[in-house]
This record gives C-alpha cells, structure tokens and sequence, in this order.
C-alpha cells in the first residue's frame, strides 16, 4: 500500500471472523485498553490470515473498500486525547 496508511482493524466484539478489504493491514486486538502489540499482517496470495495475538480470523473481500468491514464497525481509529 505505498503511498496510503495502513488501516487498523480491532475485535472489541469478539467475532469468529472480520471480512475486509485489504491484505496488509494491522491488528491491535481490542481497543485500549485492552489492545495487544499492534502488529502487521501480510496475507499475500492467501485470502485469510490469523493474528497471532488474539486469533482473530481476517478473511480478504475484494468487494469491501480498505475502510470496511464484515461485520461493520472493526475499522480501529485512533482517537487523539
């Protein structure tokens, strides 16, 4: 994604499984502060990838734009105090 950010994706609700829209993406788990490492995931020509801290299962949706999510409301933004 050069040239863009990163979007972050958080499970505050505890899902099986997030679709989104991207395959480089960061996972921080739940939202603080009960996050993890924030930590970068690369799926490359798998459609699924596990994170290694929470075991949230992301699957990749070319029909979702980077900012979505099945279900919605994953997208992580950051809040400035």
């Amino acid at each position: 994604m050069a040239g863009g950010s990163i979007p972050h994706f958080q499970n505050d609700a505890g899902h099986a499984a997030i679709e989104i829209g991207v395959k480089e993406f960061m996972c921080v788990g739940a939202n603080p502060p009960f996050d993890h490492p924030h930590i970068f995931i690369d799926m490359g020509d798998e459609a699924e990838a596990v994170c290694s801290y929470c075991s949230t299962l992301y699957r990749y949706s070319p029909r979702l734009k980077a900012t979505e999510t099945m279900p919605a409301g994953c997208l992580y933004v950051d809040r400035a105090a």
